[in-house]
């Protein structure tokens, strides 16, 4: 039995007595899937496939090459599909208005796993793309970062994990920004990230040109390694941010120093907008914890919580303010 009596979609929209049905997305739909549990009617993923839930394609870079820019696309990964990041090349973030959408629950999602050389990331060099529900291992001694944002605005990662093989293989950062090329609006919520390795793990997120809409938003960050005067959430230099949002994360440091480095984000810039707000924060600095480098005075802080004691419930850092 065919999957639908209605392969070409509804271009003019549904509706069923009366009622719209919404459409979640106006373009064409692709799998992909290599797992070893193939169900009766499907056949094993392949490139040489047409890319339908039943004959899905092995790979993620082929689909993207079957893709359309900015017409709604979405690809869906079946759960038990695994795909080696050997290079930046292997895999490319590259048509616009695409979204990447993982099925599966806890290690069964789609796994890319990150090997041969530090080097090795996933470039983002087209707008408006997402990618929700997929699992990042590193597997590399040092690999520089999972993504490379280059010129790529409104990009998306949501609801993915990020995770280190050992204590010497794995991620120094989930996602990177690159110098003068517009990644604004960048967003990176309810991820989670363990960091194990021990060759200083960075912050979730380092954005390295100015941006507008930068939002992260209720994460899980875990780092078991001392990295002192690393935040565990952001880093972005001297540049200027604007209309940033750093709401609702929940960060787990070892860390005994936070002078320069901060607990959350760490930042020479003086100007700027943002807001950081109900973020739970712990971590081993009892003397002086701080949530923002300290020459850093454009964003507006609320409600973070902070804790350097285990057998303590964590007190509002920096300290409520009055009038002056």
């Amino acid at each position: 039995m065919p999957m639908t009596n209605y392969p070409s979609g509804f271009a003019d929209g549904i509706s069923l007595r009366g009622i719209p049905i919404a459409q979640t997305h106006p373009g064409r739909a692709f799998w992909v899937g290599n797992g070893a549990t193939i169900l009766p009617g499907n056949v094993g993923g392949s490139d040489g496939n047409t890319g339908t839930y039943q004959r899905p394609f092995a790979t993620l870079e082929y689909a993207f090459s079957k893709c359309a820019a900015n017409v709604g696309d979405v690809i869906f990964i079946k759960p038990g599909h695994a795909e080696s990041i050997t290079s930046a090349t292997a895999l490319n973030f590259d048509t616009a208005g695409v979204a990447v959408i993982g099925l599966g629950q806890g290690s069964n999602r789609p796994t890319f796993t990150f090997t041969t050389a530090n080097t090795a990331t996933i470039p983002v060099t087209a707008n408006n793309m997402a990618v929700s529900n997929v699992r990042f291992v590193g597997n590399f001694l040092s690999i520089a970062s999972a993504f490379t944002v280059a010129a790529a605005a409104d990009f998306t990662i949501e609801n993915c994990y990020f995770g280190d093989t050992s204590a010497i293989l794995g991620f120094l950062t989930a996602v990177t920004t690159t110098v003068t090329v517009n990644a604004d609006n960048l967003y990176y919520a309810c991820n989670r990230r363990v960091s194990l390795a021990t060759t200083t793990p960075g912050p979730d997120v380092v954005i390295a040109g100015t941006m507008t809409g930068l939002r992260v938003l209720d994460n899980q960050s875990f780092h078991t390694t001392i990295s002192n005067n690393v935040a565990a959430l952001v880093e972005h230099g001297a540049l200027v941010m604007t209309a940033a949002e750093i709401r609702g994360n929940k960060v787990y440091s070892v860390n005994t120093d936070t002078a320069t480095g901060a607990l959350l984000v760490k930042t020479s810039a003086t100007t700027g907008s943002g807001i950081v707000a109900d973020n739970y924060m712990r971590a081993l600095d009892i003397a002086a914890a701080i949530v923002i480098t300290a020459n850093a005075v454009q964003y507006g802080e609320f409600n973070n919580l902070y804790t350097g004691d285990t057998n303590a419930s964590g007190f509002v850092l920096p300290a409520i303010a009055t009038d002056a």
